[in-house]
């Protein structure tokens, strides 16, 4: 059984930073591209930001500049850096893994999520 759990949501003033986590744990073989989702009130979930096994990353326009994602392969970790918070970031982030399975099954994973709320 394969889980992903997110830690290092919170309340935050605009302006400051938040860091995320998201651990892999369970039977697995290999992780390849892992990704941050966010899902705000009311709104779909949209993507954030992602990595690839050669740490290739991608962002959504409206984090571009302020959220860096990064992943420790040895610890089936990856991290979401979010500076300059602003209230639309407001949301439950989500952490997304595409992973293989020691009997060779590849599937994609979801976590439990954690709120993030940018207030004053």
């Amino acid at each position: 059984q394969v889980q992903l759990v997110e830690s290092g949501g919170g309340l935050v003033q605009p302006g400051r930073s938040l860091s995320l986590s998201c651990a892999a744990s369970g039977r697995i073989s290999s992780i390849y591209t892992i990704a941050w989702f966010r899902e705000a009130p009311g709104k779909q979930r949209e993507l954030v930001a992602m990595i690839t096994t050669s740490s290739n990353t991608f962002y959504a326009d409206s984090v571009k500049g302020r959220f860096t994602i990064s992943r420790d392969n040895a610890k089936n970790t990856v991290y979401l850096r979010m500076n300059s918070l602003k209230p639309d970031d407001t949301a439950v982030y989500y952490c997304n893994a595409d992973i293989r399975t020691p009997d060779g099954s590849r599937a994609n994973y979801w976590g439990q999520g954690t709120q993030v709320t940018v207030s004053s």
